[in-house]
């Protein structure tokens, strides 16, 4: 009877702490991040998102969501008036904006940016449990690490080609090694001529040095078309001579969730190793 009592006890415990948890749970929501976005779709729970910024366009339906500004300048009386009960913010978000939402009563969460694949993966992760999707996540995260294993194992043996990756013109920009768009290039069985560089501002001279087989540009800020028109004068450059420059979209390049990063990543592996014109 006793042992009755106490595992009753238990249960009843367990399930008021769900329902407490369920209660807690954020349920009007505003992304200043696309990448936090697209990943509130992939965890189902797009109907607590109320607001999102200008550059919140994947899926399609995200640009129907009120907006509350750009990822670095935000509208603080506009997303008061969404009476949100919780702002998940990025690196990019202004602190004083931060700040200045967090007097006023809202709270907010901020996620750094992720500087390789696992962190993207831990993120998500953590957004799961935010929203209270932990294990649906945790799918789509065993899922993703699943797959990018197995390109990994598959480029392993492929002969390595050199790369540089260009998201920013004026000045040039390029990706060093403490980012997830390193881990794209090296998963797919690639070199980052900039690996090793202190900063991402680079120069032409730099690239003519390092002679890369492949470019590819990111859509981010810049006019692609016009920058590779611009490499394609440097005729001597590998990357040239084989008609090996490439433009991708800086969503898929610049702001992945773990789903994103890996089809981004096949794509990668066919303009390195199949010369797919793009």
């Amino acid at each position: 009877m006793k042992r009755c009592v106490i595992l009753t006890t238990i249960l009843l415990t367990t399930i008021f702490a769900s329902f407490v948890f369920s209660l807690s749970s954020p349920q009007r929501i505003i992304s200043l991040g696309p990448y936090i976005t697209e990943e509130i779709y992939l965890l189902d729970a797009q109907d607590k998102l109320v607001g999102c910024t200008v550059y919140c366009r994947r899926p399609p339906d995200a640009e129907k969501k009120e907006k509350v500004g750009t990822v670095i300048q935000i509208n603080t009386e506009k997303i008061l008036t969404l009476k949100p009960d919780l702002v998940i913010a990025t690196a990019l978000t202004q602190k004083k904006d931060i700040e200045k939402l967090k007097k006023i009563g809202i709270k907010v969460i901020e996620f750094p940016s992720p500087k390789n694949f696992n962190e993207i993966c831990n993120q998500f992760l953590e957004l799961g449990k935010i929203l209270d999707r932990y294990d649906l996540a945790e799918n789509i995260v065993q899922k993703a690490k699943a797959k990018v294993l197995e390109i990994k194992r598959k480029t392993k043996n492929l002969a390595k080609v050199k790369v540089f990756v260009e998201v920013g013109s004026n000045p040039l920009f390029t990706i060093t090694g403490d980012s997830f768009v390193n881990d794209f290039i090296e998963f797919s069985g690639g070199i980052n001529i900039a690996k090793d560089a202190k900063t991402g501002i680079y120069s032409r001279e730099a690239v003519l040095k390092e002679n890369p087989d492949v470019i590819i540009i990111a859509t981010m800020g810049i006019l692609a078309d016009k920058e590779k028109e611009i490499w394609k004068k440097y005729e001597n450059l590998n990357a040239v001579k084989n008609n090996r420059i490439y433009i991708i979209d800086a969503y898929k390049l610049c702001s992945p969730t773990p789903v994103s990063f890996v089809e981004t990543l096949e794509e990668l592996v066919n303009i390195l190793h199949f010369n797919y014109e793009r």
